[in-house]
Protein backbone atom coordinates (compact mmCIF):
# COMPACT_ATOMS: atom_id res chain seq x y z
CA UNK A 1 0.00 0.00 0.00
CA UNK A 2 2.92 2.36 0.64
CA UNK A 3 3.92 2.15 -3.03
CA UNK A 4 0.35 2.90 -4.10
CA UNK A 5 0.18 5.93 -1.83
CA UNK A 6 3.52 7.17 -3.15
CA UNK A 7 2.46 6.84 -6.79
CA UNK A 8 -0.80 8.58 -6.02
CA UNK A 9 1.11 11.36 -4.26
CA UNK A 10 3.23 11.82 -7.41
CA UNK A 11 0.07 12.09 -9.53
CA UNK A 12 -1.42 14.71 -7.21
CA UNK A 13 1.80 16.70 -7.16
CA UNK A 14 2.03 16.51 -10.95
CA UNK A 15 -1.47 17.98 -11.23
CA UNK A 16 -0.56 20.74 -8.80
CA UNK A 17 2.69 21.44 -10.62
CA UNK A 18 1.11 21.90 -14.04
CA UNK A 19 -1.88 23.74 -12.64
CA UNK A 20 0.36 26.37 -11.09
CA UNK A 21 2.95 26.55 -13.90
CA UNK A 22 2.83 27.82 -17.48
CA UNK A 23 2.74 24.66 -19.64
CA UNK A 24 4.15 25.71 -23.03
CA UNK A 25 5.34 22.43 -24.52
CA UNK A 26 4.08 22.61 -28.11
CA UNK A 27 3.05 18.94 -28.21
CA UNK A 28 0.79 18.94 -25.15
CA UNK A 29 -2.74 20.00 -24.25
CA UNK A 30 -5.54 19.24 -21.79
CA UNK A 31 -8.79 17.45 -22.60
CA UNK A 32 -12.24 18.71 -21.80
CA UNK A 33 -13.98 17.35 -18.67
CA UNK A 34 -16.38 15.20 -20.70
CA UNK A 35 -13.55 13.72 -22.78
CA UNK A 36 -11.62 13.05 -19.57
CA UNK A 37 -14.67 11.29 -18.14
CA UNK A 38 -14.37 8.69 -20.92
CA UNK A 39 -11.05 7.56 -19.49
CA UNK A 40 -12.67 6.24 -16.32
CA UNK A 41 -15.65 4.68 -18.08
CA UNK A 42 -15.94 0.92 -18.56
CA UNK A 43 -14.66 1.38 -22.12
CA UNK A 44 -11.19 1.44 -20.54
CA UNK A 45 -11.52 -2.26 -19.64
CA UNK A 46 -12.75 -3.64 -22.95
CA UNK A 47 -11.52 -5.00 -26.27
CA UNK A 48 -12.99 -4.45 -29.73
CA UNK A 49 -10.68 -5.97 -32.33
CA UNK A 50 -11.86 -5.40 -35.88
CA UNK A 51 -14.25 -2.89 -37.42
CA UNK A 52 -17.64 -1.79 -36.10
CA UNK A 53 -20.13 -4.59 -36.74
CA UNK A 54 -17.29 -6.99 -37.60
CA UNK A 55 -15.66 -7.56 -34.21
CA UNK A 56 -13.84 -10.63 -32.97
CA UNK A 57 -15.43 -10.24 -29.52
CA UNK A 58 -18.95 -10.01 -28.23
CA UNK A 59 -20.22 -7.09 -26.16
CA UNK A 60 -19.08 -4.40 -28.61
CA UNK A 61 -22.45 -2.92 -29.54
CA UNK A 62 -21.87 0.34 -27.66
CA UNK A 63 -18.32 1.01 -28.79
CA UNK A 64 -19.44 0.20 -32.33
CA UNK A 65 -21.81 3.17 -32.15
CA UNK A 66 -19.11 5.40 -30.68
CA UNK A 67 -16.61 4.45 -33.37
CA UNK A 68 -19.13 4.93 -36.18
CA UNK A 69 -20.03 8.36 -34.82
CA UNK A 70 -16.36 9.33 -34.46
CA UNK A 71 -15.69 8.37 -38.07
CA UNK A 72 -18.70 10.30 -39.33
CA UNK A 73 -17.72 13.44 -37.41
CA UNK A 74 -14.06 13.17 -38.45
CA UNK A 75 -14.92 12.92 -42.13
CA UNK A 76 -17.23 15.89 -41.83
CA UNK A 77 -14.80 18.02 -39.82
CA UNK A 78 -11.90 17.42 -42.22
CA UNK A 79 -14.08 17.16 -45.35
CA UNK A 80 -12.62 13.86 -46.50
CA UNK A 81 -13.79 10.40 -47.51
CA UNK A 82 -11.40 8.17 -45.55
CA UNK A 83 -10.61 8.03 -41.84
CA UNK A 84 -8.95 5.61 -39.44
CA UNK A 85 -9.44 6.34 -35.73
CA UNK A 86 -7.83 3.12 -34.46
CA UNK A 87 -4.17 4.18 -34.52
CA UNK A 88 -3.00 4.88 -31.00
CA UNK A 89 -0.30 7.46 -31.77
CA UNK A 90 0.81 9.85 -34.48
CA UNK A 91 4.01 7.87 -34.98
CA UNK A 92 1.96 4.70 -35.44
CA UNK A 93 -0.18 6.53 -38.00
CA UNK A 94 2.99 7.32 -39.93
CA UNK A 95 4.26 3.74 -39.68
CA UNK A 96 0.93 2.41 -40.93
CA UNK A 97 1.12 4.68 -43.96
CA UNK A 98 4.76 3.77 -44.60
CA UNK A 99 3.77 0.10 -44.48
CA UNK A 100 0.91 0.65 -46.91
CA UNK A 101 2.64 2.66 -49.60
CA UNK A 102 6.29 1.61 -49.51
CA UNK A 103 8.35 -1.52 -49.05
CA UNK A 104 11.82 -1.87 -47.48
CA UNK A 105 14.44 -0.23 -49.66
CA UNK A 106 12.04 2.30 -51.21
CA UNK A 107 12.84 6.01 -51.02
CA UNK A 108 11.02 8.45 -48.73
CA UNK A 109 11.77 12.15 -49.04
CA UNK A 110 11.35 14.35 -45.98
CA UNK A 111 13.05 17.16 -44.06
CA UNK A 112 15.88 16.65 -41.58
CA UNK A 113 15.39 16.98 -37.83
CA UNK A 114 17.30 20.24 -37.47
CA UNK A 115 14.82 21.97 -39.77
CA UNK A 116 11.84 20.62 -37.90
CA UNK A 117 11.04 17.10 -39.12
CA UNK A 118 9.83 14.58 -36.55
CA UNK A 119 11.99 11.68 -35.47
CA UNK A 120 9.45 9.23 -36.93
CA UNK A 121 10.37 10.58 -40.38
CA UNK A 122 14.00 9.53 -39.99
CA UNK A 123 16.19 6.43 -40.30
CA UNK A 124 16.28 6.08 -36.52
CA UNK A 125 12.48 6.30 -36.31
CA UNK A 126 9.47 4.74 -37.98
CA UNK A 127 10.82 5.26 -41.50
CA UNK A 128 13.91 3.27 -40.59
CA UNK A 129 11.84 0.59 -38.86
CA UNK A 130 10.06 0.09 -42.17
CA UNK A 131 13.47 -0.09 -43.88
CA UNK A 132 12.96 2.97 -46.05
CA UNK A 133 15.78 4.94 -47.59
CA UNK A 134 15.37 8.47 -46.22
CA UNK A 135 16.47 11.32 -48.49
CA UNK A 136 16.26 14.83 -47.07
CA UNK A 137 14.53 17.64 -48.90
CA UNK A 138 16.49 20.90 -49.23
CA UNK A 139 15.51 23.76 -46.94
CA UNK A 140 15.54 27.53 -47.41
CA UNK A 141 16.85 29.38 -44.34
CA UNK A 142 15.51 32.69 -45.64
CA UNK A 143 11.89 31.54 -45.85
CA UNK A 144 12.17 28.99 -43.02
CA UNK A 145 10.50 26.54 -45.35
CA UNK A 146 11.09 23.83 -47.90
CA UNK A 147 13.17 24.88 -50.91
CA UNK A 148 10.55 24.26 -53.58
CA UNK A 149 12.77 24.35 -56.67
CA UNK A 150 15.41 22.14 -55.11
CA UNK A 151 12.82 19.72 -53.73
CA UNK A 152 11.01 19.35 -57.04
CA UNK A 153 14.36 18.53 -58.66
CA UNK A 154 15.17 16.01 -55.90
CA UNK A 155 11.78 14.28 -56.16
CA UNK A 156 12.15 13.86 -59.91
CA UNK A 157 15.66 12.45 -59.49
CA UNK A 158 15.04 10.12 -56.52
CA UNK A 159 11.54 8.98 -57.56
CA UNK A 160 10.38 8.30 -54.00
CA UNK A 161 7.39 6.16 -53.14
CA UNK A 162 6.39 8.66 -50.42
CA UNK A 163 6.86 12.42 -50.25
CA UNK A 164 6.43 13.19 -46.55
CA UNK A 165 5.65 16.75 -45.48
CA UNK A 166 5.20 18.06 -41.96
CA UNK A 167 7.28 19.16 -39.02
CA UNK A 168 7.71 19.00 -35.29
CA UNK A 169 8.96 22.58 -35.30
CA UNK A 170 6.10 23.79 -37.48
CA UNK A 171 5.84 27.55 -37.95
CA UNK A 172 4.52 28.04 -41.47
CA UNK A 173 2.37 26.40 -44.13
CA UNK A 174 4.24 24.09 -46.50
CA UNK A 175 4.30 24.08 -50.33
CA UNK A 176 1.98 21.10 -50.63
CA UNK A 177 0.55 21.99 -54.05
CA UNK A 178 3.93 22.45 -55.73
CA UNK A 179 5.47 19.27 -54.34
CA UNK A 180 2.30 17.25 -54.95
CA UNK A 181 2.54 18.05 -58.64
CA UNK A 182 6.12 16.74 -58.72
CA UNK A 183 5.10 13.67 -56.73
CA UNK A 184 2.36 12.84 -59.22
CA UNK A 185 4.91 12.79 -62.03
CA UNK A 186 6.91 10.02 -60.34
CA UNK A 187 3.95 8.12 -58.89
CA UNK A 188 4.62 9.02 -55.26
CA UNK A 189 2.07 9.29 -52.48
CA UNK A 190 2.05 12.64 -50.66
CA UNK A 191 1.66 12.26 -46.90
CA UNK A 192 1.23 15.32 -44.69
CA UNK A 193 2.11 14.80 -41.03
CA UNK A 194 -0.15 17.34 -39.38
CA UNK A 195 0.41 16.15 -35.81
CA UNK A 196 1.12 19.62 -34.46
CA UNK A 197 -1.32 21.60 -36.55
CA UNK A 198 -4.27 19.19 -36.73
CA UNK A 199 -6.49 21.41 -34.59
CA UNK A 200 -5.56 24.45 -36.67
CA UNK A 201 -6.47 22.56 -39.84
CA UNK A 202 -9.77 21.50 -38.28
CA UNK A 203 -10.38 25.10 -37.20
CA UNK A 204 -9.62 26.45 -40.69
CA UNK A 205 -6.69 28.55 -39.47
CA UNK A 206 -3.94 26.71 -41.34
CA UNK A 207 -3.55 25.27 -44.80
CA UNK A 208 -5.81 22.38 -45.81
CA UNK A 209 -3.29 19.80 -47.09
CA UNK A 210 -5.91 17.43 -48.50
CA UNK A 211 -7.37 20.23 -50.61
CA UNK A 212 -3.89 21.28 -51.75
CA UNK A 213 -2.88 17.86 -53.05
CA UNK A 214 -1.87 15.57 -50.19
CA UNK A 215 -3.19 12.02 -50.43
CA UNK A 216 -3.16 11.44 -46.69
CA UNK A 217 -3.11 13.50 -43.52
CA UNK A 218 -1.71 11.80 -40.43
CA UNK A 219 -1.78 13.37 -37.01
CA UNK A 220 -1.74 13.30 -33.25
CA UNK A 221 -4.99 14.01 -31.43
CA UNK A 222 -3.57 15.80 -28.38
CA UNK A 223 -1.71 18.93 -29.48
CA UNK A 224 -3.60 21.78 -31.13
CA UNK A 225 -6.31 19.16 -31.52
CA UNK A 226 -7.17 18.98 -27.80
CA UNK A 227 -8.13 15.35 -27.37
CA UNK A 228 -6.67 12.18 -25.89
CA UNK A 229 -3.16 11.04 -26.66
CA UNK A 230 -3.52 9.06 -29.85
CA UNK A 231 -3.42 9.21 -33.63
CA UNK A 232 -5.58 9.54 -36.72
CA UNK A 233 -5.30 9.00 -40.48
CA UNK A 234 -7.43 11.02 -42.92
CA UNK A 235 -7.58 11.27 -46.68
CA UNK A 236 -9.34 10.60 -49.93
CA UNK A 237 -8.34 7.07 -50.93
CA UNK A 238 -9.78 4.63 -53.40
CA UNK A 239 -11.25 1.42 -52.00
CA UNK A 240 -8.10 -0.66 -52.50
CA UNK A 241 -5.78 1.84 -50.80
CA UNK A 242 -8.27 2.37 -47.97
CA UNK A 243 -8.38 -1.38 -47.30
CA UNK A 244 -4.58 -1.62 -47.33
CA UNK A 245 -4.25 1.27 -44.90
CA UNK A 246 -6.88 -0.16 -42.56
CA UNK A 247 -5.13 -3.55 -42.68
CA UNK A 248 -1.80 -1.92 -41.85
CA UNK A 249 -3.43 -0.56 -38.70
CA UNK A 250 -5.39 -3.71 -37.79
CA UNK A 251 -4.18 -6.39 -37.65
CA UNK A 252 -0.81 -4.96 -38.69
CA UNK A 253 0.04 -2.62 -35.83
CA UNK A 254 -2.88 -2.48 -33.42
CA UNK A 255 -4.78 -5.19 -31.59
CA UNK A 256 -7.21 -3.41 -29.28
CA UNK A 257 -7.33 0.31 -30.01
CA UNK A 258 -7.87 1.67 -26.48
CA UNK A 259 -11.61 2.20 -26.39
CA UNK A 260 -11.59 4.86 -23.66
CA UNK A 261 -9.24 6.84 -25.92
CA UNK A 262 -11.61 6.36 -28.84
CA UNK A 263 -14.58 7.60 -26.81
CA UNK A 264 -12.59 10.64 -25.68
CA UNK A 265 -11.63 11.29 -29.30
CA UNK A 266 -15.29 11.16 -30.33
CA UNK A 267 -16.18 13.72 -27.66
CA UNK A 268 -13.33 15.97 -28.83
CA UNK A 269 -14.43 15.72 -32.45
CA UNK A 270 -17.90 16.87 -31.42
CA UNK A 271 -16.43 19.78 -29.45
CA UNK A 272 -14.12 20.74 -32.31
CA UNK A 273 -17.11 20.92 -34.65
CA UNK A 274 -18.72 23.38 -32.24
CA UNK A 275 -15.76 25.35 -30.86
CA UNK A 276 -12.77 24.48 -33.06
CA UNK A 277 -12.73 27.55 -35.25
CA UNK A 278 -12.82 29.97 -32.31
CA UNK A 279 -10.16 28.00 -30.47
CA UNK A 280 -7.82 27.80 -33.47
CA UNK A 281 -8.26 31.50 -34.18
CA UNK A 282 -7.31 32.45 -30.63
CA UNK A 283 -4.30 30.10 -30.65
CA UNK A 284 -2.83 31.83 -33.70
CA UNK A 285 -3.62 35.29 -32.33
CA UNK A 286 -1.91 34.42 -29.06
CA UNK A 287 1.15 32.95 -30.77
CA UNK A 288 1.62 36.06 -32.89
CA UNK A 289 1.13 38.40 -29.91
CA UNK A 290 3.60 36.42 -27.80
CA UNK A 291 6.20 36.34 -30.58
CA UNK A 292 5.88 40.07 -31.26
CA UNK A 293 6.28 40.92 -27.59
CA UNK A 294 9.26 38.58 -27.19
CA UNK A 295 10.89 40.30 -30.16
CA UNK A 296 10.23 43.76 -28.69
CA UNK A 297 11.76 42.63 -25.38
CA UNK A 298 15.04 41.76 -27.06
CA UNK A 299 14.72 38.06 -27.85
CA UNK A 300 15.88 36.66 -31.18
CA UNK A 301 12.59 35.24 -32.47
CA UNK A 302 12.80 33.39 -35.75
CA UNK A 303 10.76 34.56 -38.72
CA UNK A 304 10.47 38.27 -37.95
CA UNK A 305 10.16 39.20 -41.64
CA UNK A 306 7.56 36.45 -42.07
CA UNK A 307 5.26 37.43 -39.22
CA UNK A 308 7.01 35.04 -36.79
CA UNK A 309 4.48 32.21 -37.05
CA UNK A 310 1.26 30.96 -38.61
CA UNK A 311 0.76 28.23 -36.01
CA UNK A 312 0.74 27.70 -32.24
CA UNK A 313 4.54 27.61 -32.12
CA UNK A 314 7.25 30.18 -31.63
CA UNK A 315 10.97 29.47 -32.13
CA UNK A 316 13.47 31.55 -30.17
CA UNK A 317 17.26 31.51 -30.52
CA UNK A 318 18.74 31.62 -27.01
CA UNK A 319 22.29 30.57 -27.87
CA UNK A 320 23.70 33.89 -26.65
CA UNK A 321 21.72 33.49 -23.41
CA UNK A 322 23.11 30.10 -22.49
CA UNK A 323 21.67 27.78 -25.11
CA UNK A 324 18.49 25.75 -25.28
CA UNK A 325 19.30 23.26 -22.54
CA UNK A 326 20.37 25.80 -19.92
CA UNK A 327 17.51 28.18 -20.65
CA UNK A 328 14.83 25.46 -20.63
CA UNK A 329 16.10 24.26 -17.24
CA UNK A 330 16.12 27.82 -15.90
CA UNK A 331 12.55 28.37 -17.07
CA UNK A 332 11.44 25.18 -15.34
CA UNK A 333 12.76 26.54 -12.05
CA UNK A 334 10.59 29.60 -12.71
CA UNK A 335 7.48 27.51 -13.33
CA UNK A 336 7.58 27.93 -17.12
CA UNK A 337 7.67 24.66 -19.05
CA UNK A 338 9.11 24.81 -22.57
CA UNK A 339 11.56 22.58 -24.41
CA UNK A 340 14.96 23.03 -25.96
CA UNK A 341 14.89 22.59 -29.72
CA UNK A 342 17.22 22.51 -32.67
CA UNK A 343 16.96 25.46 -35.04
CA UNK A 344 17.46 25.18 -38.81
CA UNK A 345 21.11 26.20 -38.65
CA UNK A 346 22.02 23.77 -35.83
CA UNK A 347 24.03 20.61 -36.49
CA UNK A 348 21.51 17.73 -36.68
CA UNK A 349 24.16 15.40 -35.24
CA UNK A 350 24.36 17.45 -32.03
CA UNK A 351 20.81 17.70 -30.66
CA UNK A 352 21.57 17.72 -26.93
CA UNK A 353 22.38 21.41 -26.53
CA UNK A 354 20.65 23.21 -29.40
CA UNK A 355 20.40 26.94 -29.96
CA UNK A 356 16.70 27.25 -29.49
CA UNK A 357 13.49 26.97 -27.57
CA UNK A 358 10.24 25.73 -29.07
CA UNK A 359 7.27 27.36 -27.34
CA UNK A 360 3.58 26.54 -27.77
CA UNK A 361 0.57 28.56 -26.63
CA UNK A 362 -2.23 26.02 -27.23
CA UNK A 363 -2.66 24.86 -23.61
CA UNK A 364 -2.67 28.34 -22.12
CA UNK A 365 -5.17 29.35 -24.82
CA UNK A 366 -7.30 26.32 -23.91
CA UNK A 367 -7.42 27.66 -20.35
CA UNK A 368 -8.66 31.07 -21.40
CA UNK A 369 -5.58 33.23 -21.92
CA UNK A 370 -5.71 35.81 -24.67
CA UNK A 371 -3.26 38.27 -26.21
CA UNK A 372 -2.89 40.44 -23.11
CA UNK A 373 -1.94 37.49 -20.91
CA UNK A 374 0.50 36.09 -23.47
CA UNK A 375 2.23 39.48 -23.68
CA UNK A 376 2.64 39.36 -19.90
CA UNK A 377 4.01 35.83 -20.17
CA UNK A 378 6.64 37.20 -22.57
CA UNK A 379 7.64 39.71 -19.89
CA UNK A 380 8.07 36.83 -17.43
CA UNK A 381 10.38 35.16 -19.96
CA UNK A 382 12.48 38.30 -20.08
CA UNK A 383 12.65 38.56 -16.30
CA UNK A 384 13.73 34.93 -16.07
CA UNK A 385 16.17 34.67 -18.98
CA UNK A 386 17.57 38.14 -19.69
CA UNK A 387 17.21 39.91 -16.34
CA UNK A 388 18.02 36.74 -14.36
CA UNK A 389 15.54 37.61 -11.66
CA UNK A 390 15.37 35.15 -8.76
CA UNK A 391 13.51 32.07 -10.12
CA UNK A 392 11.44 31.79 -6.94
CA UNK A 393 10.17 35.34 -7.41
CA UNK A 394 9.25 34.65 -11.03
CA UNK A 395 7.53 31.46 -9.94
CA UNK A 396 5.37 33.39 -7.48
CA UNK A 397 4.18 35.66 -10.30
CA UNK A 398 3.52 32.62 -12.49
CA UNK A 399 1.41 31.01 -9.78
CA UNK A 400 -0.55 34.21 -9.28
CA UNK A 401 -1.28 34.44 -13.01
CA UNK A 402 -2.44 30.81 -13.23
CA UNK A 403 -5.03 31.23 -10.45
CA UNK A 404 -7.46 32.74 -12.94
CA UNK A 405 -6.61 30.43 -15.86
CA UNK A 406 -7.13 26.82 -14.88
CA UNK A 407 -10.53 26.18 -16.44
CA UNK A 408 -10.79 24.35 -19.76
CA UNK A 409 -12.55 26.46 -22.39
CA UNK A 410 -13.84 25.76 -25.92
CA UNK A 411 -15.89 22.75 -24.79
CA UNK A 412 -19.44 21.86 -23.74
CA UNK A 413 -18.76 21.73 -20.01
CA UNK A 414 -16.04 23.87 -18.41
CA UNK A 415 -14.16 22.93 -15.24
CA UNK A 416 -10.71 23.06 -13.67
CA UNK A 417 -8.29 20.99 -15.72
CA UNK A 418 -5.74 20.35 -12.99
CA UNK A 419 -7.74 19.30 -9.92
CA UNK A 420 -6.96 15.71 -8.97
CA UNK A 421 -10.21 13.79 -8.53
CA UNK A 422 -9.69 11.57 -5.51
CA UNK A 423 -11.30 8.14 -5.50
CA UNK A 424 -10.65 7.36 -1.82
Amino acid sequence: MDDVLYIRKMAIENNDFFGSSLPMIASENVMSPIATEMFISDFEHRYAEGKPGERYYQGCMYIDEVERRAMEMGKKLFDCGYINVQVISGTMANLAVFSTFAKPGDVLTTLNTNVGAHISHQRIGAAGIRGLKVVHLPYDLETLNIDVKGSVKLIKEEKPKIVLLGQSLFLFSLPVKELSEAAREVGAEVVYDGAHVLGLIAGKKFQDPLKEGADLLTGSTHKTFPGPQGGIILGNLDEEKAKKTDSAVFPGLVSNHHLHRLAALAVTLAEEMEFGEAYADQIVRNAKAFAQKMNELGFKVLGENLGFTQSHQIAVDVKALGGGTEVAELLERCGIIANKNMLPYDDPKKPKNPSGLRIGVQELTRCGMREKELEYVAELFKEAIIDRRDPEEVKRDVRELRKDFRTVKYCFYESDAYTYRKIV
